[in-house]
Formats: structure tokens, C-alpha cells, sequence
């Protein structure tokens, strides 16, 4: 971008600086006027791993070199990703309506960011509208000519969003049992096995046995049958497969082949907002149909030749 970024970005980090130099060499090319850094501190029992969260901390703030309102929350023990992130965030909001947010393993196109200060913007009073999402991450191409479309599946590699729909986030699950009573998630899911999964890891996170925040959000947003936004083109290349991710370890894993493309401006947006059901029933068939596997793998690696 050639004009400094309005909206504020927030960087989460932790203890992969090689990572992090790469996607913040991107937020520093997008020169956001307010940035927040979210940063977990190092785990007592993992030798090293406080030298390498120190030496993260020190490359994004020896990055910082264009006119900008840094914003510091560094945790001084270790809060594991759950906690970490939810509670950094929740700060984010407690001084901003809005922020783009992104963590440590999440490189995005330069469009990134323009496509979300303009989705923040437009849809900024759509209590509809919970989540802009910067990943496609089932390369779908819309049937209409729009740069964007909507969707009650939002990933969270590299996403914006607005205080009005963070403060929806049940971060405790505490009204978790009650849905699960009602088996809330059988009558709002595309099939039994979804609810299923997604029953699943909603009770280990809720006994403390899964260590993350995103489902709860998800299931926030689903709750509130609201929808997230998703670009044409996916935005966002995720290069932390491996060792050091916290939930990313499999180097294998065909999410790596998802290469980010620049999305075209101006933007072209839909008719109308309601859900997109062909995207809906085939990102469904992905995460929920493993005799797709090999087929979505496949269409990757169509997708991704002649790209790095």
C-alpha cells in the first residue's frame, strides 16, 4: 500500500521469529497508523523457548520503522493459546470498534489489508455480518462476478472484525452445556456428522482438554445465525506447518499447498447478503466427507502450479 493503513492491525506472536519477521515485513509494507502486539510468555517446561519468544519480541519491534501507535500486551507467564489470544484480543477492543487481526504463521497477500479496512467499514453496522475472513480456503470461486461472498463457515487465518460482534463471544462456554442439552448444533449444522465433530471438541475445550479458542467463536457466530465474509481469491498462505506450531504440526498437512493471490480493485460486491450454499456444501464436503479428501487435494496442487 502506498498510503499508511486506518485501521489498526493486531499481531499475535509467540516463539517462531522466522515466522513472524515474514508476516510482519507485510504489516510493515501496509504501514498500519495503530498496531497492537499480543505476545504469550514462554512455557517453563520447553528448554530454549524463552530465548526464542525474546528474540520474536525483539524482531517486531526493531521492525517498527514508519510513524505508528505501538501497543504492547506481553503476558508475563504463559497463558496457553486459548486464553492468550482471547484475552488479547479482548484488549484490542477495549480501545478500538475494529482490527484487522493476524497471527505469527498467517502471511497475507498486500490485499489483505485493503480488503478488510473496506469490509469494516461498509459492514461496520450489519449486526448480520460477524467476521471478515482473509482465507478461501477451499480455492471457491463465486458464480457471480463479486469480490467477496458470504459464508456461515469463517476460518480464521488472517481475519478483521468489529467490537459489536467480539463482545458476542462466549469465551468461557458457559452457555455451552445448555446448547448441548438442547443438541442446538444438530438443527443449525448442514449434517449430523458436522454437529458431531463439532460436539466434540467443543466438550474437550470446555474441560480444558484442547487448548484453543477458535470454535468458541465460531460457535458464537453460528448461534447468532450470522455470517462471515470471504474474498474471491484466498489471501493468506499459512507457513507454520511443522515443528514450533501449536496446532499446525503436520508438515504434510495439504492446507501448506493454499498459495495467496492479490485480490482486484475496485471491489465488486454482492447483490445481496445472504449465504453463499454452493460454497457452504462444498466446504462441508471437505471437512466433513473424507472420501473428498484426495479429490480437494488434488484440485490444490491444479490450483497452486506455476505459484510459490
Amino acid at each position: 500500500m502506498n498510503t499508511p493503513l486506518k485501521t489498526p492491525v493486531a499481531f499475535i506472536i509467540f516463539n517462531r521469529p522466522k515466522c513472524t519477521r515474514r508476516v510482519f515485513e507485510r504489516i510493515r509494507d501496509a504501514r498500519p497508523e495503530k498496531l497492537y502486539l499480543i505476545a504469550d510468555a514462554p512455557r517453563s517446561h520447553k528448554p530454549g523457548e524463552a530465548a526464542t519468544c525474546a528474540e520474536t519480541r525483539r524482531i517486531v519491534e526493531k521492525m517498527i520503522d514508519w510513524p505508528c501507535e505501538v501497543h504492547k500486551n506481553y503476558a508475563d507467564k504463559n497463558m496457553g493459546c486459548r486464553w492468550r489470544v482471547a484475552s488479547g484480543i479482548n484488549w484490542v477492543f477495549d480501545h478500538e470498534e475494529m482490527a484487522i487481526i493476524l497471527e505469527d504463521d498467517c502471511l497475507p497477500d498486500p490485499s489483505f489489508f485493503p480488503f478488510c479496512q473496506e469490509m469494516l467499514s461498509r459492514y461496520k453496522d450489519n449486526p448480520t455480518i460477524m467476521q471478515i475472513c482473509g482465507t478461501n480456503n477451499i480455492n471457491y470461486t463465486p458464480e457471480s462476478s463479486s469480490s467477496y461472498f458470504f459464508s456461515r463457515f469463517t476460518p480464521i487465518w488472517g481475519w478483521a472484525t468489529w467490537r459489536r460482534a467480539w463482545d458476542k463471544y462466549d469465551q468461557q462456554l458457559e452457555k455451552w452445556p445448555a446448547y448441548k442439552r438442547c443438541r442446538l448444533l444438530y438443527e443449525i449444522c448442514l449434517s449430523d456428522h458436522e454437529a458431531s465433530v463439532r460436539e466434540n471438541t467443543l466438550d474437550r475445550i470446555y474441560r480444558n482438554e484442547l487448548d484453543t479458542w477458535d470454535y468458541g467463536w465460531v460457535l458464537s457466530i453460528m448461534v447468532q445465525q450470522a455470517l462471515g465474509i470471504i474474498p474471491r481469491k484466498n489471501l493468506i498462505k499459512n507457513i507454520g506447518f511443522g515443528d514450533g506450531a501449536t496446532h499446525t504440526h503436520n508438515p504434510f498437512n495439504p492446507m501448506r499447498l493454499l498459495s495467496a493471490k492479490s485480490l482486484e480493485f475496485p471491489l465488486r460486491h454482492p447483490e445481496k447478503i445472504s449465504a453463499d450454499q454452493r460454497h457452504e456444501y462444498l466446504y462441508h464436503r471437505r471437512h466433513y466427507d473424507k472420501s473428498r479428501h484426495i479429490e480437494w487435494i488434488k484440485s490444490l496442487l491444479t490450483c497452486n502450479k506455476g505459484n510459490s
